[in-house]
């Protein structure tokens, strides 16, 4: 074989090819900080934020798998299993308005209004009329509904009790008013990324 015609480390007329280039300084790259409130920096540095919205991120999804879970042995599927318990925490001696349980679970009226219909077919829950506004219902548990909840309480109490046993009654008080406050602050969050997708679709249909 010629000179000319070999593709070893030798181009054309058997010049040597240059070395590819090499990635600048890659080792030595720092992630720019994710945050610049002075409450969430630890000696300027955003080290623990991170570590806990990977915890956050972790524990919600433990949280689904443990509530598919229950939501399974109850033959219902995880949302209609959160929706389940709180209508049966709060519908009182009247039943409890579907507006309600939205700003409990944080979601939709509509979700609740679509879930809550597939379970009363399921016999689970009743619709009733609200006697103070003709156009709302309230919502009850049925006595099958009670009774699947009552069948399941032990593993619930179970599941709970190692989910949560760690933390001590300050922990405990701590983390119900911080989660209650990242509530706030995920709202405020999610509106704001709705605001950027919604110009940045304007945009790009100019």
């Amino acid at each position: 074989m010629s000179i000319s015609k070999s593709r070893g480390k030798y181009g054309k007329r058997g010049r040597p090819r240059p070395a590819p280039p090499r990635e600048t300084q890659a080792a030595g790259f720092r992630l720019p900080a994710t945050v610049s409130r002075p409450a969430l920096l630890e000696a300027g540095s955003d080290e623990r934020f991170r570590r806990l919205v990977n915890d956050l991120l972790t524990i919600a999804s433990r949280m689904t798998a443990v509530r598919q879970h229950l939501g399974s042995r109850m033959g219902i599927s995880a949302p209609q299993y959160s929706l389940l318990m709180a209508i049966g925490q709060f519908q009182g001696e009247r039943g409890v308005g579907v507006t309600a349980i939205a700003s409990v679970l944080h979601v939709s009226s509509a979700f609740v209004a679509t879930e809550t219909g597939k379970l009363a077919q399921a016999g689970l829950l009743t619709k009733g009329a609200n006697p103070k506004d003709g156009r709302a219902v309230l919502l009850s548990l049925t006595r099958a509904g009670r009774s699947l909840i009552e069948r399941n309480s032990d593993q619930v109490r179970a599941v709970n009790d190692i989910f949560f046993g760690a933390l001590t009654p300050s922990q405990f008080a701590a983390a119900s008013a911080a989660m209650a406050a990242l509530v706030r602050g995920s709202a405020r969050a999610v509106a704001h990324v709705d605001r950027a997708e919604i110009g940045s679709w304007l945009e790009a249909a100019e």
